[in-house]
């Protein structure tokens, strides 16, 4: 009976082939998309899961309270000795600083190999006993100098199929380093992803801030302390014992920090603690996932119930001949069956051939996981099910009820094709969700463009950072600095910390012109020269820039912290003392430097202060005039190269690095793009569905109009009026909802654009145009019909 079934339903696709690619067409896009999203929410929710006792393992983060409250997912580097000291409730404690862009180093014979490592930590030895990352050869001795562990995917890139273990690499050109082990490749769904792990004393050679035990006024996003409770240990009463150490070691400080315990679970979500997939990301692309199957699903509808009137005369003669109702309905079963299938089978091959391209889009390392992941495979199966009885059981008991007499007749009636409201509510429900995502995909791309096009109050065109080469201030620095100038397409040259524009800071607490107390608010220092302000065109509003010397005397300012300072103006400022880091520095304001935006748009203008400090120099910043660029690149490259042999040379533009600042934001527009045009597709599919459903509905009152003088257009317009309903009557929907959405989304941005009705105005016209064109075929064909083959009679 089975076999039977599925052999009637082939031929009936085969007979109705138009009908068969539509309906495999929708389905097989809606499954494919339905497919990548499942792996990738799948991928998200697996993070950090693999590890033992996970409910146990926190983050120890910041709240930093001062003129406003901010977030860090940092502790001072002393937080950590000190909880090992006064209290037992943890089994495991570990800091880990992630060290990135270090300079591997490798002699072999008598070349040197040269990598550099971006995923490089120092860690305490506590760390592999809080994380599962297991050995697979050799010891982990992370308490002893000079030691380090390495993935095996690293030990290939650096050593080919020798065994690691006790070879040596330098750090950096400052000491030699031994490998005691190798540990497992680090699966990719872990926030935590260390290739190189090396000893915590050595951390030094990095930077001795954090092995120092007294700097608790100090907090860096490199540092991370990760705990691990004893079993029934609760978080509370670690929280309540942390709460002590703020008037203990920070009494006088008016930036109040409060350290909590972030569970494990909560780090790859939580974006106030730099968190890279929110979980209302994940259910967002759920509900869209669904919304695709269930579009597709109505299309099926819409189709096949257009269908009814052709087959309606199969229909009778089946029922005519003793064929039940039961077997009709199941044979229909077998025909969507075969359908989702066939649809099924090229959704596989889609989602497997794009997911290179969603990892490349958005970052990711996602393995194709539907073969070998039996719950993936159950949900696939899941899904053709589902898409089986809910697109087939309703066109299956419409043509499965008709009449044997009517039937053979042909004279079925408009309410045994289903209700045709029905079919409206669901094409426009199919279009509000189109249009949504349509809204969605204008606005974040007008707020991209305004991103690319603000004003950020400083010159960021052209200019190559390039970083130093020499980790000490030395003769070098300045001698390559001077040959960078003289060479042709460059304009201006400055060493400096960062740029104007940054994710990376120096905020610290000022004392000002002697007064008792610190500030409030916290300063974006910036280590520069006396040619940052012409590199970066920033431009002076009192006093005058800085004069060139070999250290800090002299600092500038900008109007942000002039009137957080209560001044009246900015020539208020002038002459008077700043002092910061502990009193080691005591600078007087010789100049008032312009707002500019010193981070994302996302956030307001930081005070900043600026000062020649030759210790904290890492790049050079190039202003080029683009003219002969690929020639420029080059001389830069050579005369670095020439001054830094043993160092890899390595270039970035800094409107690049500014982008970066939107990188969440620009893969939410990849993938609304996507689903978008999805979305749009399915629903015009749907639309020539119902387009079709009406050409059969309404073929006598077409003849009927043209006999009696009815033009074409007008026949065009009894369709087109239909669909332009439709769409206007999702639109009332969709664009309140839009409105409400984006304007949400918009106040993450303290600088936005301002939504108009252009977005609205664009969307619905869009769509209007596209359902048009998809209907076009159908009406016209409909209206062109001669009207004695629509009026003669059965």
């Amino acid at each position: 009976m089975l076999k039977n079934y599925f052999k009637i339903a082939w031929r009936n696709l085969l007979k109705n082939k138009t009908y068969g690619l539509l309906n495999v067409l929708g389905l097989s896009l809606s499954i494919g998309a339905a497919i990548l999203i499942i792996t990738m929410v799948k991928f998200h929710l697996a993070f950090d899961t693999f590890h033992h006792n996970a409910d146990r393992i926190y983050r120890i983060v910041t709240e930093q309270h001062r003129d406003k409250i901010s977030y860090t997912s940092s502790t001072p580097p002393p937080l950590s000795s000190a909880l090992r000291r006064d209290y037992s409730y943890t089994e495991n404690i570990a800091r880990v600083v992630d060290a990135d862009a270090a300079l591997i180093t490798i002699p072999q014979g008598k070349e040197v190999k040269k990598f550099k490592e971006d995923h490089l930590y120092f860690a305490e030895p506590d760390y592999l006993q809080i994380f599962n990352f297991p050995l697979v050869a050799g010891s982990a001795m992370l308490g002893e100098p000079n030691t380090a562990v390495i993935t095996k995917r690293t030990a290939r890139k650096y050593f080919g199929n020798t065994d690691p273990v006790n070879k040596t690499f330098s750090y950096n050109n400052l000491a030699n380093i031994r490998i005691t082990g190798v540990l497992k490749d680090i699966p990719a769904e872990s926030d935590q992803q260390p290739e190189l792990i090396l000893s915590w004393p050595t951390v030094k050679l990095y930077d001795s801030f954090f092995s120092s035990e007294d700097t608790w006024g100090g907090i860096t996003s490199d540092l991370s302390t990760f705990i691990r409770l004893r079993p029934g240990v609760s978080t509370a009463e670690v929280e309540r014992q942390l709460a002590d150490y703020v008037p203990r070691y920070r009494p006088k400080s008016k930036n109040v920090h409060h350290y909590l315990l972030q569970p494990l679970s909560d780090v790859h979500y939580n974006a106030r603690y730099g968190g890279s997939m929110e979980r209302k990301n994940l259910l967002i692309l759920s509900l869209i996932a669904v919304f695709l199957l269930f579009t597709a699903c109505v299309n099926f509808i819409n189709l096949a119930t257009a269908q009814a009137v052709s087959r309606s005369k199969e229909v009778g003669i089946r029922k005519a001949l003793g064929g039940q109702r039961r077997s009709l309905f199941w044979q229909f079963i077998a025909e969507t069956a075969v359908i989702t299938l066939t649809a099924t089978l090229i959704a596989i091959l889609i989602s497997w051939l794009l997911l290179p391209t969603v990892n490349n889009y958005f970052h990711t390392n996602i393995s194709y996981i539907l073969f070998s992941d039996p719950k993936m495979a159950g949900i696939l199966a899941l899904v053709v099910v589902l898409v089986t009885f809910l697109a087939g059981a309703y066109p299956g008991l419409i043509l499965s009820g008709f009449k044997p007499v009517a039937a053979l007749k042909g004279k079925v009636s408009p309410a045994q094709l289903g209700g045709f409201n029905t079919r409206r509510s669901l094409i426009t429900a199919q279009f509000t969700i189109s249009l949504i995502l349509i809204i969605v995909m204008l606005v974040i791309n007008r707020q991209m463009q305004y991103t690319q096009q603000f004003n950020l109050g400083f010159n960021k065109d052209a200019v190559v950072m390039v970083p130093m080469g020499s980790d000490q201030p030395d003769i070098s620095r300045k001698t390559l600095a001077h040959q960078l100038e003289n060479i042709t397409g460059v304009e201006h040259v400055t060493m400096c910390f960062t740029p104007p524009s940054t994710s990376t800071a120096w905020n610290t607490n000022i004392y000002f012109d002697n007064r008792e107390e610190s500030e409030l608010f916290r300063v974006n220092i910036k280590a520069v020269d006396e040619n940052y302000l012409p590199t970066f065109g920033l431009r002076l509003t009192a006093g005058r820039n800085l004069l060139r010397a070999d250290s800090a005397r002299e600092m500038l300012i900008n109007e942000t912290a002039v009137r957080k300072l209560g001044l009246a103006s900015p020539e208020e400022a002038l002459n008077k003392v700043i002092s910061f880091d502990g009193g080691q520095y005591k600078l007087t304001v010789v100049g008032i430097v312009s707002d500019f935006h010193n981070g994302s748009l996302h956030r307001e203008i930081e005070p900043v202060g600026m000062a020649i400090m030759p210790d904290h120099y890492q790049q050079y910043a190039i202003k080029t005039n683009m003219t002969g660029l690929p020639t420029t690149l080059a001389a830069i490259e050579k005369a670095w190269t020439a001054m830094y042999p043993e160092k890899i040379y390595e270039y970035h533009f800094l409107d690049d690095s500014i982008a970066e600042f939107y990188e969440t934001e620009q893969a939410m527009l990849r993938i609304v793009k996507i689903f978008s045009l999805i979305s749009i597709f399915i629903a015009c599919l749907g639309l020539y569905g119902l387009v079709s459903f009406m050409v059969v509905q309404k073929r006598k009152e077409i003849g009927i109009r043209k006999v009696l003088g009815g033009s074409i257009g007008g026949i065009l317009w009894l369709f087109g009026k239909e669909f332009a309903r439709l769409i206007l009557l999702a639109f009332m929907v969709a664009g309140p909802l839009g409105w409400w959405l984006m304007n949400s989304w918009l106040k993450d941005f303290r600088y936005h654009i301002t939504l108009g009705p252009g977005v609205f105005l664009v969307a619905i016209a869009g769509t209007m145009i596209i359902a048009a064109l998809t209907v076009g075929v159908q009406s016209a064909r409909a209206a062109m019909m001669n009207p004695i083959r629509s009026l003669k009679s059965e």
